[in-house]
């Protein structure tokens, strides 16, 4: 049997049968690395992989491992596949952002939907002008100094009236929790919620 090398040398010199081979050889590898990584997009990201892989066969350096050339190419297929189904969400950092993130299955859509209802009973709870801080630094994003404007008050005092609030609505989730598991989780993930807040607000 050729190894990779030598099918890799007569495919370039025009040998469709040792192109058809490579491609045989190594789809397996192509498979398994899109299957834990979205599996609903995996039979078009294959074949798109691949396609590619036919069509870059005269600038395969002949050096190089096929099997990591063609890993290489659907790494690259799936970061474009990402960009374009979550544009929403910015430049991805890839580095950072797990598929559970981008992807997440059905436990952890409702992990994040109780701690939304929680969250959002709480800050309820809070007065309004505590509620108000809230709002404006976790959904909106304003900095200190631009709450401050909002409300004709010194960034010092702002900064202070945020952490009250934030002790407020730590103690209002204390007493709401269903579970100190749910609590710890909520607490831990108060900038997600924020984000997937605006998100919701910002498709209504």
């Amino acid at each position: 049997m050729l190894d990779d090398r030598a099918l890799l040398t007569a495919w370039q010199g025009g040998d469709e049968r040792a192109g058809r081979t490579l491609v045989e050889r190594h789809y397996e590898a192509v498979v398994r690395f899109f299957a834990t990584k979205d599996r609903a997009a995996a039979p078009d990201l294959i074949q798109q992989t691949l396609v590619k892989f036919v069509e870059s066969v005269r600038r395969i350096p002949q050096d190089c491992s096929v099997r990591a050339y063609v890993l290489g190419i659907a790494r690259h297929v799936l970061y474009d596949h990402l960009r374009a189904a979550y544009q929403g969400a910015g430049r991805i950092d890839f580095s950072a952002r797990s598929v559970a993130d981008l992807q997440p299955g059905p436990s952890t859509i409702l992990a994040r939907e109780r701690q939304s209802r929680l969250l959002l009973q709480a800050l309820r709870q809070l007065p309004l002008e505590s509620q108000l801080l809230v709002e404006l630094y976790y959904w909106e994003e304003l900095t200190g100094g631009e709450v401050a404007d909002i409300l004709g008050v010194p960034e010092g005092t702002v900064r202070t009236r945020l952490r009250r609030a934030r002790n407020l609505l730590e103690q209002a989730l204390t007493r709401l929790a269903e579970s100190p598991e749910l609590l710890t989780s909520t607490l831990a993930d108060l900038d997600g919620w924020a984000q997937r807040v605006r998100e919701e607000l910002g498709s209504a």
